[in-house]
């Protein structure tokens, strides 16, 4: 598919998550009275599930946030919350489509730590970049399984309410701009260290936060340490892989304890499916348009989004 065609395609996907941003506003009163998340899984039909896998699926890796949309996008077309739970599992879609895009890379990162452990040369590219993931998985898994521990109630705390999706849009979308205007991307998968793999895993602790977005926190860290456009969004979405997983299988496990019937099974298995067709879709896309393009895009699409739902809160 040619650059142009792509363009045309999130060209059409800007528009469709622009309309339903317009949604959010007409339906002011109904978001403004919902600022949190319901913690409960509540399902879903089948056109439901879908469609939010669609949502999932192009951001999770579009540095926009797919929590902020998972919350508003149904909250706006009148759904109610689809449910931390929901969230989390579908995004294993996601998972098995960046496993699926990046699967020659992972082999050669998986048997080149293996060479390399067993020759005991550990100054290799492949070593130096799979010990980058392992590491930089670190700081979040200690993080989230610390909210989890010790903060009462994070899923159902203001944290998650509209504003603070909002605010955090915002403040993402100045530092991915900061990051565009003042860092000098000239390093390449090449060029990638441990080091790389520590500072974007310190960044990707900041996707903890609703609306921040795990691949918009790693991409503009790696901006700012000078990567290539292409090899910060390629690493951040090797990056995302241990993480992302373990969210979703931890919550799995969560929902197939309390829900075993088809009613509730049957929308997590479709937003699933859907999730990985549209996440796979997504990641081809960005990884060409950031070969040519610029971020900026972004940058106003999160700006305006953060300020609309303010706007909405405000005035409701």
């Amino acid at each position: 598919m040619s650059i142009k065609s792509q363009s045309s395609i999130f060209t059409w996907v800007s528009g469709v998550l622009g309309g339903l941003m317009l949604v959010v506003l007409s339906q002011g009163v109904t978001v403004a009275q919902n600022l949190v998340v319901e913690t409960n899984y509540q399902p879903l039909n089948f056109f439901q599930a879908v469609f939010l896998g669609f949502v999932q699926g192009m951001t999770e890796f579009l540095p926009i946030s797919s929590s902020a949309h998972l919350k508003v996008v149904p909250m706006a077309l009148g759904w109610g919350d689809p449910g931390v739970a929901f969230t989390a599992i579908i995004q294993l879609g996601s998972i098995l489509a960046v496993i699926s895009y990046f699967w020659q890379d992972l082999k050669t990162l998986t048997l080149g730590m293996v060479k390399a452990w067993h020759t005991k040369n550990y100054d290799t590219h492949e070593f130096k970049i799979g010990l980058g993931i392992i590491v930089g998985t670190i700081p979040i898994c200690v993080v989230g399984l610390s909210i989890k521990a010790f903060v009462a109630d994070y899923d159902s705390s203001v944290v998650r309410g509209l504003s603070a999706i909002a605010l955090t849009s915002i403040i993402m979308s100045i530092l991915l701009a900061m990051a565009e205007k003042f860092s000098h991307p000239k390093r390449n998968f090449d060029d990638l260290s441990i080091r790389d793999g520590i500072l974007m895993g310190l960044a990707q602790t900041l996707a903890l936060i609703p609306g921040v977005s795990r691949s918009g926190s790693t991409i503009t860290a790696g901006l700012f340490i000078n990567l290539e456009r292409s090899t910060a969004a390629r690493f951040s979405f090797l990056l995302g892989i241990p993480a992302i997983t373990i969210a979703g299988l931890v919550e799995l496990r969560d929902v197939l304890t309390v829900n075993v019937n088809a009613e509730s099974i049957m929308p997590l298995v479709v937003g699933t499916i859907s999730s990985a067709i549209f996440s796979y879709l997504a990641i081809a896309w960005l990884i060409r348009f950031l070969q040519k393009k610029k971020t900026w895009i972004f940058v106003w699409y999160r700006l305006l989004f953060g300020l609309i739902i303010l706007g909405v809160i405000f005035f409701n």
